[in-house]
């Protein structure tokens, strides 16, 4: 038994203990029942009940979204739906936390290159080839690759370092040529460069310094420099070469000329 005596003076404890304890030790054993507090023994099973009675009625602090993102990978398996994005399909299973990247120039087409590609297309559908315009237009100079997300500022710093002495130099897209990924899910009709083929081959070297650097893919060995101006799905590579693309070819040279 645990006993706390109060502040009172002995005569106090005198006056409140009974008649009969004459005994100074008596006395002095004795409690004040009225005065003093005395500890029960502590129940530990009706304490733990208290705590989580308490627990319970407490409201919650809701859970930061960054602590719940870092356990979703394992809850969560990515679904690519290719109907999202006109039937594409990925060339990599996705990963969370990689990003496919490529190192590319854009081209900013003019609104009369613009009516031409569609004439182009609209020449395709006769043929029963759906080409589909690209969203963006753009000379790619690497393969695309997977950085992991802190890969990303290091390799950007590295393009730009061994870009910071390159000269601009002219380019000339004037030949269309059609061309296929290497899973042969896709068709591309592009416009292939012949002019600056060299720098071009310069740039390269510098890029694939950087894959090097990061243990990735670089380029082609014997690229064939190009924009990109539709695609379809499938592949549609000799279909396009035999029914169309020659009088593609002429509409786009004619545009060339004009423009010049």
């Amino acid at each position: 038994m645990i006993v706390n005596y109060s502040s009172s003076s002995s005569e106090d404890e005198t006056e409140n203990t009974s008649k009969d304890d004459s005994s100074p030790l008596r006395k002095r054993g004795k409690l004040d029942t009225e005065n003093s507090s005395i500890s029960e023994p502590l129940d530990h099973g009706s304490v733990k009940r208290k705590a989580v009675k308490s627990a319970h009625s407490a409201p919650r602090l809701p859970l930061p979204d960054s602590v719940k993102e870092m356990f979703r990978e394992s809850e969560e398996q990515w679904i690519d739906k290719s109907e999202a994005h006109g039937g594409r399909l990925r060339s990599f299973q996705h990963e969370r936390g990689n990003w496919a990247t490529c190192v590319f120039c854009p081209y900013d087409p003019e609104e009369a290159f613009l009516e031409l590609l569609n004439e182009m297309m609209a020449l395709a559908a006769t043929h029963g080839i759906p080409l589909t315009l690209s969203e963006e237009f753009h000379l790619s100079l690497s393969k695309t690759v997977v950085l992991r997300h802190h890969w990303i500022q290091p390799f950007i710093q590295s393009i730009r370092t061994g870009l910071t002495q390159f000269q601009k130099f002219f380019c000339l897209a004037d030949k269309l040529k059609v061309y296929s990924n290497a899973e042969k899910t896709r068709t591309f009709l592009g416009m292939e460069i012949s002019t600056g083929k060299t720098q071009l081959l310069e740039l390269i070297k510098i890029v694939d310094e950087t894959m090097t650097e990061f243990n990735l893919s670089t380029f082609y060995k014997d690229p064939s420099f190009h924009i990109s101006l539709a695609w379809c799905v499938g592949d549609h590579v000799e279909r396009l070469k035999k029914t169309c693309l020659s009088e593609m070819q002429v509409g786009a040279q004619t545009q060339i000329c004009t423009t010049n």
